[in-house]
């Protein structure tokens, strides 16, 4: 097996908390600085971004997970990946049919805007993608398997817009491929707390909106090689495949 490592929480310019600074080519440059091998690309309830990410990093041995932090009707905070560019195109018509039309401040809330590699701006979002969804979680969920996709709840240890804080605990009957922590707490204290969750597969992430947080966790993957097939099989530790966060 092969070791990677991978931090799958990634924002660019596009989400309106993101840092200007956050051009796909300054994050893939940042992402090699940090020596990581796969990155998820997760930006508020968008994944038009994923594009420029995806041709800049193919020229520097870097993997996308081409996905989006989705907001929930609880605003719940969950991970959304998906392998395929069909997929993933549906997925995005998906989060604009049910984003609601609430008008984004840009002095408030900062600039959406969607780049290509070289940084010009292809589009200004208008409607402000930090905004709940008007579909529940077990909807939203229910849609990316649908599309084959990768559903991982949000840095569930934080007190706003995690799974444990909006509902008050992991639903037995959610299909969730893994759980994701953050940065500032460790695997075996949150497991020991939550005792309940500890045969779930633990990710922990970044979350990052600026260049110097990018890789700020040690989130490994060991499996064969770098691809969407052998993310999701160390995910369920198959066949030796396994995931190992800072414990």
């Amino acid at each position: 097996m092969n070791t990677y490592k991978v931090d799958l929480h990634t924002h660019t310019v596009l989400s309106p908390c993101g840092d200007l600074e956050m051009s796909p080519a300054s994050i893939v440059k940042r992402a090699k600085e940090k020596k990581i091998d796969i990155l998820g690309i997760t930006d508020h309830n968008s994944t038009k971004n994923c594009k420029a990410l995806n041709d800049i990093a193919k020229d520097n041995d870097l993997l996308i997970l081409k996905g989006a932090e989705v907001t929930t009707k609880e605003e719940v905070h969950c991970l959304a990946f998906f392998e395929n560019d069909d997929e993933l195109f549906d997925f995005q018509n998906y989060l604009e049919e049910h984003l609601p039309e609430i008008e984004n401040d840009v002095n408030k809330f900062g600039y959406q805007v969607v780049v290509d590699k070289d940084e010009n701006i292809l589009e200004q979002i208008d409607w402000l993608l930090i905004s709940a969804l008007d579909v529940d979680i077990n909807q939203i969920e229910h849609k990316v398997h649908e599309l084959n996709g990768l559903f991982i709840p949000a840095h569930i240890d934080k007190a706003r817009y995690s799974l444990l804080s909006q509902l008050g605990f992991v639903p037995s009957d959610l299909k969730i491929d893994a759980l994701e922590i953050s940065k500032f707490v460790k695997k075996d204290e949150f497991v020991k707390q939550n005792n309940y969750l500890a045969d779930y597969c633990f990710i922990q992430s970044s979350d990052a909106h600026f260049l110097e947080n990018i890789g700020d966790t040690d989130t490994y993957f060991q499996m064969e090689n770098k691809s969407f097939s052998e993310i999701r099989k160390a995910l369920k530790g198959e066949n030796g495949r396994k995931v190992i966060v800072n414990e």
